[in-house]
């Protein structure tokens, strides 16, 4: 029982150097982008500046506004740049609990889930929020001037970037149901009927009211779930390898 209790504070201590590693990279990151947080909420919002009428400005309705959006910006933006290092604290505390194949699988998903979770915010910011907003400013009504909230602003590009992030891990939860065995491959074509169906659904859940951001949504998760498919063909074909292992 003492050598158990000794393992398990250990674990926890390194836990917790890890966990404090992570959070010191993004303040160090944070407060080196400080300077510059003005610019940087300048840069997330320009796709919204684009579509309003020329001239027109956003508003802050709130005393402390002004300046706690750009901080919370300017955090998210430190939080993605020093992600690779959180990720890297996170697998030195998870690898020496796995197995070689394990490890061998691990590792590429953790990366892999990255990329497409950042690509799935890109996706949003250079595709989606231009044909958006740009859509739902020709049915504004020509007696009012559009001036969005900061905070409203934030509150929905937050909403967005985490709806796209999502769809865009959608090979990824493929290939981890594939590797457990919950399903096969042939399971996972059977459902694709109502894959689509419910992709569709969730756009219409989780973006505006509009028939342009639902299609951006459930089309791209229809086709990542066929790459899952595709990708899942080469995970199941070595799996008896890896149990042999």
């Amino acid at each position: 029982m003492s050598a158990q209790e000794d393992t398990f504070i250990s674990h926890l201590v390194e836990l917790r150097d890890r966990l404090l590693r992570a959070v010191v990279a993004v303040v160090v990151v944070f407060v080196c982008l400080m300077p510059w947080a003005g610019d940087i909420y300048d840069i997330l919002a320009q796709p919204m500046m684009q579509a309003l009428p020329e001239g027109t400005r956003m508003i802050a309705t709130g005393v402390v506004t002004p300046f706690f959006v750009p901080m919370k910006v300017t955090l998210l933006v430190a939080f993605v740049i020093a992600l690779p290092f959180v990720l890297y604290q996170a697998w030195c505390f998870i690898a020496p609990g796995l197995y070689a194949h394990e490890k061998r699988l691990g590792l590429p998903l953790v990366v892999g889930s990255t990329i497409l979770f950042l690509a799935g915010m890109a996706f949003c910011y250079f595709f989606v929020f231009g044909t958006v907003f740009k859509f739902i400013a020709q049915f504004a009504p020509k007696s009012i001037t559009p001036a969005p909230d900061i905070e409203q602003y934030l509150a929905f590009v937050m909403s967005m970037f985490l709806a796209f992030g999502i769809t865009f891990e959608v090979p990824v939860f493929v290939i981890v149901l594939t590797k457990m065995g919950i399903v096969d491959v042939a399971k996972l074509k059977e459902a694709r009927p109502y894959v689509i169906v419910g992709a569709f659904v969730i756009a219409a859940v989780v973006t505006p009211p509009d028939v342009v951001s639902q299609l951006m949504l459930a089309i791209p998760m229809c086709l990542l779930y066929e790459l899952g498919i595709f990708l899942a063909r080469f995970v199941t074909k070595r799996q008896p390898e890896a149990v042999a292992e």
